[in-house]
């Protein structure tokens, strides 16, 4: 080495330990938050009339912390809606209220039976699934307040028809989706124009998984329905499922009933969701539950996407959330 060559050392400063380092999970989760949260803003901000549907599942309630973290302190401004099949868990509807009463906002409540009662709906017997019947009771409700927008909590990985959604997905005067009149979201931009009778499906939660939904439970502690935790319950073996033992689902006399310790994926309407077994007993269990579960959400819980005559994008064709 000659004397005019010169040797720089640079060494690398130690991190502040006032600069925390976020894992991979953390920010990802902060990603989703983030991006919610601007998606709730901006309906708060373009739609004249928004409704937020909660059910007390567990999608709906981080939805509802979402515009918690969105719009707070003052309250939303925008009403919840239950579309109520009649047919729903009672722990669930339990929690609704209480939740609900916890927060002081206001709970529209609309319900099959209602619509039943006028006509609207006629089922073929009393104890058939409700589910697809609240596509009738929606679009009421959305012509009775006069809603341009409806906020939901649906994913694009529960279902492959649910994977063609936008974020803010249009709806014709009819209540009506066609996949192929979607509107263009490049960078995150919005069109939210509207003629008089449509209106607006919004997804917050679009891109995020079951997984990131039980993550974002569990790092904000949040309280939920009983049933999506271990219990146990009576159940019939249906070939390779388990199927709750009440009132509005007929059991084989070939079915064998017994008492298994279970949880559910999803809460809908009781005569089309089935447990799984389980011993996840808190929301860290079932995050591990589902790294390794092989059958999605849906295809392991949901009895309708089995049995019901229309597939889930006719039915959403039809004005389904």
């Amino acid at each position: 080495m000659s004397s005019d060559e010169i040797i720089v050392t640079i060494e690398r400063p130690a991190a502040s330990p006032s600069t925390p380092v976020l894992s991979p999970s953390a920010a990802h989760l902060d990603a989703l938050e983030s991006e919610a949260i601007h998606i709730l803003r901006e309906v708060a901000a373009e739609f004249r009339n928004p409704v937020l549907l909660f059910s007390g599942g567990k999608d709906s309630t981080v939805l509802l912390r979402l515009a918690e973290k969105a719009l707070r302190p003052g309250r939303l401004p925008f009403p919840l809606l239950h579309v109520d099949t009649g047919h729903n868990f009672p722990e669930v509807i339990a929690f609704r209220d209480r939740l609900v009463t916890q927060l002081g906002e206001r709970l529209i409540v609309r319900t099959v039976q209602d619509s039943i009662d006028r006509g609207r709906v006629r089922p073929k017997h009393a104890n058939q699934s409700r589910n697809a019947f609240q596509i009738v009771t929606l679009l009421d409700a959305i012509a009775e307040f006069g809603f341009d927008a409806c906020i939901g909590g649906a994913r694009r990985d529960e279902e492959k028809a649910r994977a063609k959604e936008r974020i803010f997905s249009f709806r014709d005067a009819f209540g009506q989706w066609d996949p192929r009149r979607q509107r263009p979201e490049l960078w995150s931009l919005y069109n939210t124009r509207l003629d008089p009778g449509e209106h607006m499906r919004v997804f917050p939660l679009s891109n995020w998984t079951e997984l990131d939904v039980w993550q974002y439970i569990a790092r904000e502690n949040l309280e939920l329905p009983s049933l999506y935790y271990a219990h146990p319950r009576r159940v019939a073996l249906r070939g390779g499922a388990l199927v709750p033992v009440v009132d509005t689902l007929e059991i084989a006399d070939h079915e064998p009933i017994e008492t298994r310790v279970v949880r559910f994926r999803t809460v809908g309407d009781i005569s089309c969701t089935l447990p799984v077994e389980s011993p996840a007993a808190t929301a860290d269990e079932v995050v591990a539950e589902i790294l390794t579960a092989r059958i999605s959400e849906r295809g392991a819980t949901r009895l309708d996407d089995r049995t019901s005559d229309a597939s889930m994008e006719e039915r959403k064709r039809a004005g389904y959330f």
